[in-house]
């Protein structure tokens, strides 16, 4: 029964063209963000890190697809609780696998940002302390998978975790702008209008934010699309395996 689940969705002989169309967008894309970040960008604030705070347009396009890929797992979970059909976890594990390192994108960026105008790498700030907390949550759910066996089970148990994970992310981007928080609310006012290095998006800014948030939305897609591939063989191959002991 377990080999048969697997092998619903057989193996796409030509899923690798689009994959390698957006495997070349992204690099053309990154490249062009790093010209408008690093080039392009008007020079920030002192108080907001100068040419430190160039980072936050990476920082933060990182911390959107990190939260968006907890989202997308936590659907992809429900669609298997409710059709039972592989293709939905295959694709939830990939997001979470590459969101996981988004998040960790994000808290490594923010620490460089963090140590020229905090003065430290760290801060056990509720929001920070949050973000850190989701970066073990998506770790915690690629152990869970790795520690049952059962195809089905193991399906199951993510599902329900990656779903419970993504509850997080509305309370993260409340944090900021509720509770007094040290961490700058990028968009909009926050509780606390005086953080040391708080800062808003000019104009002139906003449209080279978006085009990175652009540049890693296809990066995550080349991304998913890669690790959906190379699961679908793993797959295939599992279930060709356990045909051949049970003969």
């Amino acid at each position: 029964m377990t080999g048969q689940n697997l092998t619903m969705a057989p193996v796409r002989p030509n899923a690798l063209a689009p994959t390698q169309v957006l495997g070349i967008a992204s690099a053309a894309m990154m490249a062009v963000s790093l010209i408008l970040v690093f080039v392009v960008a008007p020079r920030a604030q002192v108080e907001a890190g100068g040419d430190v705070q160039r980072i936050f347009y990476f920082h933060l396009a990182s911390a959107l697809i990190g939260f968006g890929a907890w989202i997308v797992t936590a659907v992809a979970g429900i669609r298997y609780l409710r059709t039972r059909d592989f293709k939905h976890d295959r694709l939830a594990l990939a997001s979470a696998e590459i969101g996981v390192v988004f998040i960790a994108m994000v808290l490594l960026s923010g620490m460089l940002w963090a140590r020229p105008v905090w003065n430290t790498f760290w801060t056990w700030d509720f929001k920070l302390t949050l973000s850190a907390l989701q970066f073990l949550m998506y770790v915690a759910y690629l152990m869970l998978r790795a520690g049952i066996d059962d195809p089905n089970r193991r399906a199951r148990f993510a599902a329900v975790y990656g779903i419970v994970g993504a509850m997080t992310i509305p309370l993260n981007f409340l944090v900021s702008r509720v509770l007094q928080s040290v961490h700058p609310a990028v968009f909009g006012p926050s509780v606390n209008a005086t953080q040391q290095g708080g800062f808003g998006v000019p104009t002139e800014m906003t449209l080279i934010l978006l085009f990175c948030l652009a540049t890693f939305s296809v990066l995550y897609l080349y991304l998913v699309r890669t690790r959906i591939t190379l699961q679908e063989h793993a797959d295939a191959l599992s279930a060709r395996r356990a045909e051949l002991l049970s003969q």
